[in-house]
């Protein structure tokens, strides 16, 4: 399992005053070495008051607040992506089949690891230029399948309009701890953070009740279908119906049933040498076309990680 450990936690400085003039890239040399530096700026890890920094040369500002973000488990992520994992693309809409461990947008520590800026580059290095790209939705580090983006502005008010109207089908395929009871469920909940800042559910009573920070309880509807029991874990089909950030993971984990290998909301890993992150993959999303109206259907296999798990679930 990969953990944050001290010597990865977040570096703050408050700029001196009275120091002697320095530029960024300078100051940050000064902190964690030359090698260092240079790859904590090339991958967007140096923030000056809230902000990412993009030019190292400028002067530190007196008075400015510094912060230097490393990965937690000590690496980049690196992405390689392939025509094999475009499931579809038009003049207006691209989906890739986005792999388990694969960040989809960019995280304090890195500007470059993840979906977005891969796939830019790759559009680049194969077309000569890149489209403006445009998450439509998002999937967890871990979480692996459909993964839908813009390439043209026009379709961004329409996808967006589609997602937060409910016209978009979402359908996921996970391996869950345990053998539920019931053949399907229906959950609903409330939803939001936490006083540790972590995601919750709450009762359904709770739905509009204040948290801290301002936002508010949100309502999270999961429909949940067994699709196949095993001895000690479940294979089993999960729908959307609203899109809270976890909704999926933390449903599972409310009704004793966490996905396996999630270890935020308790899920075991009964085969840790073979994985590591929770079995969950976006298989089907069914939604009109933003331009053209058709209807589009999206299938993605399950991959390798969760396939292997169940045959060796099975022959346990």
């Amino acid at each position: 399992m990969n953990t944050a450990s001290h010597d990865t936690a977040p570096i703050r400085r408050i700029i001196p005053a009275d120091g002697v003039q320095q530029s960024i890239a300078e100051l940050v040399a000064g902190i964690v070495g030359v090698d260092a530096a240079r790859r904590l700026l090339e991958r967007g890890g140096v923030w000056l008051d809230g902000r990412r920094v993009g030019d190292a040369t400028a002067a530190a500002p007196p008075g400015g607040r510094l912060t230097i973000h490393r990965p937690p488990d000590g690496a980049y992520a690196e992405l390689d992506i392939t025509p094999a994992d475009i499931i579809y693309e038009d003049a207006w809409l691209l989906a890739l089949n986005k792999r388990a461990g694969w960040y989809t947008g960019p995280t304090p520590w890195d500007a470059q690891g993840n979906v977005l800026a891969a796939l830019t580059q790759w559009l680049a290095n194969r077309d000569g230029a890149a489209p403006t790209l445009h998450l439509a939705h998002q999937l967890d580090r871990d979480t692996s399948g459909i993964l839908l983006t813009s390439k043209d502005p026009a379709a961004n008010a329409p996808l967006q309009a589609a997602f937060a109207g409910g016209a978009v089908n979402k359908t996921y395929l996970g391996v869950c701890a345990g053998v539920p009871e019931e053949e399907r469920y229906e959950i609903r909940t409330g939803h939001g953070r936490s006083r540790g800042g972590r995601w919750r559910v709450y009762p359904l009573d709770q739905i509009g009740a204040p948290l801290l920070g301002g936002s508010r309880v949100k309502f999270a509807h999961t429909g949940i279908e067994v699709v196949q029991r095993l001895d000690e874990a479940t294979l089993i089909r999960a729908t959307l119906h609203t899109g809270r950030t976890h909704q999926i993971r933390l449903h599972l984990a409310s009704i004793g049933h966490p996905l396996l290998g999630d270890r935020r909301y308790g899920g075991p890993s009964p085969f840790p040498d073979a994985y590591d992150g929770h079995l969950l993959h976006a298989s089907h999303l069914r939604l009109p076309h933003p331009i053209t109206g058709q209807l589009l259907e999206l299938v993605a296999d399950p991959p390798p990680r969760i396939t292997e798990t169940l045959h060796r679930l099975r022959l346990t």
